[in-house]
């Protein structure tokens, strides 16, 4: 396969100056589009080439197949890197780079159709031996459909969209008449936010870990696990703090959901860089969740543990080169804590707190690493993401890492926007939390809502 020389990438912020920074010391050309939104980024400077693909709308931009085709074509690039979020797992955008001859940095269309849908997934999954929580067979037609499902496993139940990410097109059921209001609700949220009002019911885990695998398969068929991440503090399913390695799994289990993961993977006939992600009990019992077939916002804790660049890992297995190491080569280092900074106000149920960084001061020192592309002036759009950056640290132990990352956070200046740093200054004190003896629900029960004398500082 042709080596890539001249990259154009499909994404903004600090993910897009990310892999322009992997792309440099590959000797890669860039090209970044844009929206006029973020005319004014500053990582545009670091490009090649950059290219306004449209107005702020992200349809009109960032999601528009054609405009970023056409950005490609003008500009004559080989490939095409999609990042996290808006086309990073769109199966048909990826078919339409194969078919203008564009190399796509992730896996193929058809791997990307068969694991991005839950229901096809689980199926999968299935084949594989990769243990599941019980539920329907497959999609579920009606209501009364989901009744005789969820007598048979047992409440609560989870009613999922097959299409869905983000929390959206899901309901937890305790009974009855919650199922049904739930099928309802999830159906019409699943068809607005995803056109497809596919939905199943799983069951429902109660205070369950988020623990995901790491994995890289190259189209040769070598496969690799890189540990894991825990990412159980979560608030409505959106992720707030991970870390590498979980302090809740120890090595046999690892090894059996890494070889689940590489199972599921070669089923898929899957390459490139990916994550499985499972659901975990109390008594260390894990079940398959989804796979992302993207990179992930919390790639940097497992870099930071292994050593790998993990998008440079991408970009060597889309021009066909094999795996350098093996299972055997993977080595463990220290401990690795990754703070998602928002913009977003904690103390108004997380407000999206848009508007002009007047002040910002990053910490640094021994273990810290920042990827951001905000500075003092930059003014934060209401229309994308709230992620203002992602502070992340690297010590030796666990112990050291949080204490790295309480010094870090209280370092850490931005002013002009409320942002989340106040919510993670108090979840890195808290004592259940440098214990681990924390749940998907942790954070919700011990920090929201937060009410007028319990207020974040």
């Amino acid at each position: 396969m042709k080596k890539i020389s001249r990259l154009l990438i499909a994404n903004r912020g600090e993910i897009a100056l990310r892999i322009m920074r992997a792309c440099k010391e590959l000797d890669i050309e860039t090209v970044c589009v844009y929206s006029e939104a973020d005319r004014d980024a500053i990582y545009l400077r670091h490009a090649t080439t950059a290219i306004c693909i449209g107005p702020t709308q992200a349809s009109e931009s960032y999601l528009s197949i054609n405009r970023i085709i056409a950005a490609a074509e003008l500009a004559d690039v080989d490939a095409i890197h999609p990042g996290y979020g808006f086309l990073a797992e769109n199966a048909h955008f990826s078919e339409v780079c194969q078919d203008c001859a564009i190399n796509f940095v992730g896996p193929s269309s058809k791997s990307m159709a068969l694991l991005g849908d839950k229901d096809s997934s689980r199926t999968l999954a299935r084949q594989a031996n990769v243990p599941l929580l019980g539920g329907s067979d497959g999609l579920i037609e009606d209501e009364k459909e989901a009744i005789v499902v969820a007598e048979k496993i047992g409440y609560p139940v989870i009613i999922k969209a097959t299409a869905g990410g983000g929390g959206r097109g899901m309901r937890v059921a305790h009974n009855e008449i919650t199922l049904v209001q739930g099928v309802r609700a999830a159906r019409v949220e699943a068809e607005k936010s995803f056109g497809n009002p596919g939905i199943f019911v799983e069951k429902f885990l109660e205070n369950p870990r988020h623990i995901e695998i790491q994995f890289i398969r190259d189209m040769h068929g070598n496969a690799v696990y890189l540990g894991d991440r825990d990412c159980t503090l979560q608030r409505r399913h959106q992720k707030l703090v991970e870390e590498a390695p979980s302090s809740f799994t120890d090595d046999s289990m690892l090894k059996a959901m890494g070889e689940a993961t590489l199972r599921l993977a070669e089923a898929a006939d899957y390459y490139s860089v990916g994550t499985a992600e499972f659901l975990v009990d109390n008594h260390k019992n894990f079940y398959f969740l989804e796979v992302n077939t993207r990179i992930q916002v919390e790639h940097t804790v497992t870099e930071m543990i292994t050593g790998i660049d993990l998008i440079e890992a991408q970009i060597a297995v889309a021009q066909g080169e094999k795996l350098p190491f093996s299972q055997e080569d993977i080595k463990i280092t220290g401990h690795a804590i990754e703070c998602r900074i928002n913009a977003e106000d904690p103390n108004k149920n997380f407000t999206p707190s848009p508007g002009t960084i007047s002040l910002y001061s990053p910490p640094s020192g021994r273990g810290i690493r920042i990827d951001s592309h905000v500075y003092g002036g930059y003014t934060v759009s209401p229309n994308y993401d709230s992620l203002v950056s992602k502070l992340i640290v690297h010590r030796p132990t666990r112990e050291e890492a949080i204490k790295t990352m309480r010094r870090a956070l209280d370092e850490y200046v931005i002013e002009g926007i409320k942002t989340t740093i106040p919510l993670h200054q108090r979840i890195m004190a808290h004592r259940r939390f440098h214990d681990g003896e924390i749940d998907t629900g942790f954070v919700e029960r011990a920090f929201t809502p937060v009410n007028r004398d319990n207020k974040l500082k």
